[in-house]
């Protein structure tokens, strides 16, 4: 016991303050999460639109999401990753006040696609930050902090939505406003004036010297892992769209339920991040840690064709939690190892234009298939997808070369 204690506090060891700042931003702004969770719920539920026309309002919110990220990587390069975050979480705020006023599916696609181009350039801008403000030696585990603050967010914002959504659909929307306003504020306060590991101008020339500037889209092989990442948060991301209807139609589960059980995925992946992050990274080589993440989110979806009951739907959560725990954090440590410095802010946009394209396809073509063919169908194909995406991780990554990060 005393072994296991000290390899979990091990994990959260040497990061530097500007790193545990960033990750209460994220916790602040992630706890106030309640819209996108059950934005799907309160358009069939309340306002009664089609499963088809939630899936195009979700999708918008993907579209704008590509935008954004990317907006957002081209302006950290230009303006910096301060002014950007500060400029998202602000805006954000007038936004979540407006969206309950639109009550047909255009204005709500419109609505939902101006939130996510504003909110979206947010996370390039916070990943070169973190690189930024963090030692090159536990970079990885400053990612894994700061999602797992991100997670904690996750299971603090739906569990308070699921109960505010009994009450008012409403509450949901001001509760994000207040929350991105709260973290704005705090992150304005702490970074306007914060150094983090910048370089000598002479040392930036050397680099620049040294290493061929690249532009990510002439990256062949980081173009393919970014396809392979896109194709992997598709499906994960059926978490924030099917599997919540799946929950409500085939569970008859409640929105406080609902909210119960993403709590229950935010509050895994809190406690076991930055453990299996600290163990993996010392014991498997990243394409392993990818490859194994990628194949364990597979086999989540398809335990729900397994059997059926409460326990089916909590354990595979949870393996679907040990899935994002080992892939995710390095995906985004793969995309700044294919960097340099002058580039990071490109890189980083690629690697969130990956995610936001996610947010396209996987609620467009979730809620069809389902619609169509059923959530059976639905789940056999997501793990079939994800068993030919670990075969392709393992091959492109076998071949790619990636610098130390700076």
């Amino acid at each position: 016991m005393k072994e296991f204690l000290r390899l979990y506090l091990d994990a959260y060891r040497g990061l530097s303050a500007p790193a545990w700042m960033l990750a209460l931003v994220m916790l602040i702004n992630r706890s106030g999460a309640m819209v996108i969770p059950f934005l799907g719920v309160y358009m069939i539920n309340h306002l009664s639109f089609s499963l088809e026309d939630t899936g195009t309002v979700l999708s918008c919110f993907g579209i704008g999401a590509v935008a954004g990220s990317f907006a957002g990587g081209w302006l950290t390069d230009k303006v910096g990753h301060f002014k950007v975050q500060l400029f998202s979480l602000i805006l954000t705020v007038p936004m979540f006040f407006l969206l309950p006023e639109l009550n047909t599916v255009m204005k709500l696609a419109i609505g939902v696609f101006m939130l996510s181009l504003i909110s979206e350039t947010f996370r390039p801008a916070n990943s070169v930050s973190i690189a930024y403000y963090s030692k090159p030696d536990n970079i990885i585990r400053s990612f894994s902090l700061n999602r797992m603050a991100m997670n904690l967010g996750f299971s603090i914002g739906p569990a308070l939505g699921g109960f505010l959504a009994a009450i008012s659909y409403t509450f949901l929307f001001y509760g994000n406003a207040i929350a991105a306003f709260l973290s704005a504020i705090l992150f304005f306060i702490y970074f306007r004036n914060k150094k983090g590991n910048e370089k000598k101008a002479s040392e930036v020339i050397m680099e620049e010297t040294a290493v061929k500037e690249r532009s990510p889209y002439k990256d062949v092989l980081f173009m393919l892992f970014s396809i392979l990442c896109s194709i992997f948060t598709v499906c994960f991301f059926q978490l924030l769209s099917t599997l919540p209807l799946y929950y409500r139609a085939v569970y008859q589960m409640t929105e406080a339920n609902i909210g119960v059980i993403l709590a229950f995925s935010g509050v895994v992946v809190f406690l076991l991040e930055m453990l299996l992050v600290h163990i993996a990274e010392k014991r498997l080589s990243p394409r392993d840690i990818i490859v194994l993440g990628t194949l364990l989110c597979g086999f989540s979806f398809l335990i729900l064709n397994l059997a059926h009951g409460m326990w089916v739907l909590y354990t595979a959560m949870f393996v679907l939690c040990l899935a994002e725990i080992l892939a995710m954090p390095f995906m985004a440590t793969i995309t700044l190892q294919r960097s340099t410095l002058k580039t990071r802010g490109a890189y980083m946009g690629i690697n969130a234009l990956s995610v936001s394209v996610a947010h396209v396809f996987s609620p467009f073509v979730g809620t069809r298939v389902a619609a169509v063919y059923g959530f059976p169908v639905l789940w056999w194909g997501t793990a079939i997808v994800l068993l030919l995406t670990s075969i392709g991780f393992f091959f492109v990554m076998k071949r790619m070369k990636l610098n130390t990060i700076k």
